[in-house]
């Protein structure tokens, strides 16, 4: 009897270990980001133990012509007490059918995780792409995800940019919080390109877990940390705003982001570039301004992100946007959403009184760090400044739209409202380009 009881626990016993095991190499924490091009998608997924050969098999919806892909694992070990660490693997899949559903799953070539299903950019410049974009979304109090759930359960969006600030942190609890937080997100994120930029709150161990856990498209090895991608009519730029701040992990990050921008933009605006792509569209997660109650960058005079190394104004990123006429700017960090009016160091230029963004001789901002966190919001200043349009304290997050190349829709969702509109706007452009220095004898300051 004893024999058969100390058998039947070995069975369990080892039954039990290779389940564990097989759940260990089960691809988790499953994600999207565009490859670059029409044709081609990044999948980044994580397992707690080690496995090689990560493989995506992948096909055009409804057909039989399955495709394989194949990439790279690493070993991320988390910087904290614990040293947590987890494989992180990454693949390229290409030959894509651009505008066609298709579906994947990814693995080791024997266990695989779920399948899903996602939808291949248009290899086209006026098709009409939306976006929905937030910033500061934790994984304690993340009020807007069930809404934007619903949201992408419709068919509402073709891409998800979160401007900094994921999980609160990544790095949280030896890192398990970053991955409880990947797997919230994941039926928004294994469906959708969910594209990105770092915030403070990425910072522990020079970013090590936002380095290791994305992956984006001319930064495949997140050594930059700042990238552009082409979605239909726009050229998107996505830049690290905390290289100002965090000059501990280096000054040249600073140097290097801006040469790389600067060139960037002289690209994106060559004539044939912008005739193609006419909206050139920012992410970075500190704002330039804030009217915020509380002491952040963007409430001084003369902010870090806008005018760069103080009194010197040496590589600050307002000129640059500005000599090369970027149309919209989105911020985060400020945890409440704030409409500008088109503004340039400090002064607004509206394109004209009754219509202030048909036209407009600058930028326009907008901050949207509402979708919900542990740290609740960030109050705003009683008296109201002569550039911010509008301001709100709701839980929520921003849409997006482009019509065609003159006509840009945004609008603003309430979670705590239950999904009501509380603000939008169409900026409208008959020409896309830089803005007329000389007009700044035509605006008013602040």
């Amino acid at each position: 009897m004893a024999e058969i009881v100390r058998f039947i626990f070995f069975v369990v016993s080892f039954v039990s270990a290779c389940h564990s095991q097989q759940q260990g190499l089960t691809p988790e924490q499953i994600h999207l980001s565009y490859g670059g091009d029409p044709s081609s998608m990044f999948v980044t997924w994580s397992t707690m133990n080690q496995t090689a050969n990560a493989t995506c098999l992948y096909a055009p919806s409804n057909t039989a012509q399955q495709m394989t892909a194949t990439g790279t694992t690493t070993k991320f070990v988390d910087g904290g007490a614990e040293h947590h660490f987890q494989y992180i693997h990454r693949v390229k899949l290409t030959g894509l059918k651009p505008g066609q559903l298709h579906t994947y799953k990814c693995g080791n070539g024997q266990i695989w995780g779920q399948p899903y299903e996602f939808k291949a950019i248009p290899d086209s410049t006026t098709w009409q792409p939306h976006i929905a974009l937030f910033g500061d979304m934790g994984l304690v109090n993340p009020q807007s995800m069930p809404r934007l759930l619903d949201d992408m359960k419709s068919n509402m969006y073709d891409a998800i940019f979160h401007v900094g600030d994921l999980a609160y942190d990544l790095d949280s609890d030896n890192a398990k919080n970053g991955d409880k937080f990947m797997r919230l997100i994941e039926p928004i994120s294994a469906k959708l390109p969910y594209m990105t930029c770092p915030g403070n709150h990425e910072n522990a161990y020079n970013f090590s877990n936002y380095k290791n856990r994305f992956t984006m498209p001319g930064d495949e090895k997140m050594e930059r940390l700042f990238y552009s991608f082409d979605i239909g009519p726009i050229h998107v730029i996505s830049i690290s705003t905390e290289y100002f701040f965090y000059v501990n992990y280096g000054f040249l990050q600073i140097i290097h982001q801006y040469e790389w921008l600067e060139q960037d933009l002289k690209e994106a605006t060559k004539p044939e570039n912008r005739a193609k792509r006419p909206w050139i569209i920012t992410m970075g997660h500190r704002p330039m301004y804030c009217s915020n109650n509380d002491n952040d960058d963007c409430t001084h005079h003369e902010s870090l992100v806008r005018i760069g190394v103080p009194f010197l104004h040496y590589l600050g990123l307002e000129k640059l946007f500005y000599s090369y006429g970027v149309d919209l700017m989105f911020w985060a960090h400020e945890h409440s959403y704030e409409r500008l009016w088109p503004v340039w160091n400090r002064m607004v230029y509206n394109g004209s009184l009754a219509h202030p963004y048909t036209n407009p001789k600058a930028p326009v901002h907008i901050t949207t760090g509402s979708a919900g966190c542990q740290e609740k919001h960030d109050f705003f200043k009683n008296q109201t400044e002569s550039w911010s349009a509008f301001r709100s304290d709701d839980y929520g997050y921003t849409r997006m739209k482009v019509f065609n190349s003159s006509h840009l829709y945004l609008e603003q969702v309430s979670d705590d409202k239950g999904g009501k509109i509380i603000d939008y706007l169409w900026l409208i452009k008959d020409k896309h380009g830089p803005y007329d220095a000389t007009s700044t004898k035509k605006g008013k300051p602040v």
